[in-house]
C-alpha cells in the first residue's frame, strides 16, 4: 500500500496532467502507471524524474531491450518489486524471452556474489584493467 493515495488523471492539476500527457504520448499508452501517480503528489519531483527517465531510456548507443534488461537487473538487486515487474514487462514488450530473463538474473546474481567477494577480500585491481592516459 502506498504512503500516499495515487493522483488519478481526472483529479490532477494542469501541471501534473501535462506530465501525464507527455508520459502517455512518449510511451504510446492510454493509462498512467501507479509510480507516476504517486510521484504526482510532488509535481517538481514528478517532472524531474520523468524527464530523466525519458532522456536516459530513449534510443541511444544501447537499444531499448538492453536498457530494460539492465533496469531489471538493477531492480532485482535493489529488491524493488515495482520496478522489477514494470521493467520486466517493458523488456518482454521489447522482445525479452524467458530464457533471456533467466540469463539476466543469473548474471546479476553472479555479479552480486563476485562483487561482494572482491569487496570483502579487498582485492587489489590488476594494473591491466586500469585505463592508461
Amino acid at each position: 500500500m502506498p504512503l500516499v493515495k495515487p493522483v488519478e488523471y481526472e483529479h490532477a492539476s494542469p501541471e501534473v496532467k501535462a506530465v501525464f500527457d507527455d508520459i502517455m504520448a512518449t510511451r504510446k499508452v492510454a493509462a498512467i502507471n501507479n509510480f507516476w501517480k504517486v510521484l504526482a503528489h510532488d509535481p517538481p519531483t514528478l517532472l524531474r524524474t520523468w524527464h530523466e527517465v525519458r532522456d536516459v531510456m530513449k534510443p541511444g548507443a544501447l537499444d531499448a531491450l538492453t536498457k530494460e534488461m539492465i533496469y531489471v537487473a538493477v531492480s532485482a538487486t535493489n529488491n524493488c518489486e515495482y520496478c522489477t515487474y514494470s521493467h520486466t514487462a517493458a523488456a518482454r514488450k521489447a522482445g525479452m524471452s524467458d530464457a533471456m530473463l533467466a540469463e539476466v538474473l543469473a548474471v546479476t546474481g553472479l555479479a552480486n556474489k563476485t562483487n561482494r567477494l572482491a569487496n570483502g577480500y579487498r582485492v587489489e585491481v590488476d594494473a591491466v584493467f586500469v585505463p592508461k592516459d
